[in-house]
């Protein structure tokens, strides 16, 4: 099979692009360093030519819904074009748990953006919804850290290793598109300033984490339940101790 990665060269992108390799996939990583971009449109009709499925791993570090929707919106709309023109059978987009029910603020709006478009793009998919990354972790802390103490909220997490989600990206890659969300997660849940304290002991970081119920996730407003999944999830099989480790 012929799966176009955009995206692919990185976090989750390489790691998508070896494993479908290992299992005799043409993996093909597009990205504006490969001279492909999904946001000018550069280069997709050429990258698509012979595509079975398309990977869209494509992100943008900005939380700005300025800065956000513009760019999910644009490379979805493009990809979702190039791909109908190319007969792609499959489109494989990574989003976020907790997109439908945080709704349209900062970095949210851009995936609501994106899963909209996905909808209405005419092409078989599958949407996965991921929770945090670990190695996001030290993000969240360095977010919340005030005075040299770190203020999070208890509410709810559900981490998982990059690794786990490039593996099970590279599996729905080949799976029969479903047309709808599958949510991902990692195997523990526990309240957020739980896993912040557990990496900050980790890396002998010596800031206090204190609980402050109103911190939100990176400024935006959340529940307790906001950011996990609430019914059936594919769970990784990467805890935080072993990766840590």
């Amino acid at each position: 099979m012929k799966i176009v990665v955009f995206g692919g060269t990185g976090l989750i992108g390489r790691q998508v692009v070896e494993l479908l390799r290992s299992q005799g996939h043409e993996a093909i990583p597009a990205s504006p360093s490969t001279g492909v971009d999904s946001v000018t449109g550069l280069g997709l009709d050429e990258a698509m030519a012979g595509a079975d499925v398309v990977v869209d791993l494509t992100n943008t570090a900005d939380f700005d819904e300025k800065v956000v929707v513009p760019f999910f919106s644009a490379s979805s709309r493009n990809l979702l074009a190039a791909e109908k023109k190319a007969g792609v059978r499959h489109h494989v987009a990574l989003s976020v748990v907790g997109t439908d029910r945080i709704g349209a603020i900062g970095y949210f709006a851009g995936k609501t953006a994106q899963e909209k478009a996905i909808r209405e793009g005419g092409v078989p998919y599958t949407l996965l919804r991921a929770t945090q990354f670990f190695e996001f972790i030290p993000m969240i802390a360095d977010a919340g850290t005030r005075d040299g103490s770190v203020y999070v909220t208890s509410h709810l997490m559900q981490p998982m290793a990059a690794a786990d989600v490039a593996r099970i990206v590279a599996e729905t890659a080949v799976e029969p598109a479903t047309n709808g969300v599958v949510e991902i997660a990692g195997p523990e849940r526990a309240g957020i300033n739980e896993f912040v304290a557990r990496v900050l002991a980790a890396h002998n970081d010596p800031r206090a984490v204190v609980i402050d119920i109103e911190a939100g996730y990176f400024g935006m407003p959340i529940e307790e339940t906001s950011i996990v999944p609430l019914g059936d999830a594919r769970i990784g099989n990467i805890s935080l101790k072993e990766w840590l480790s």
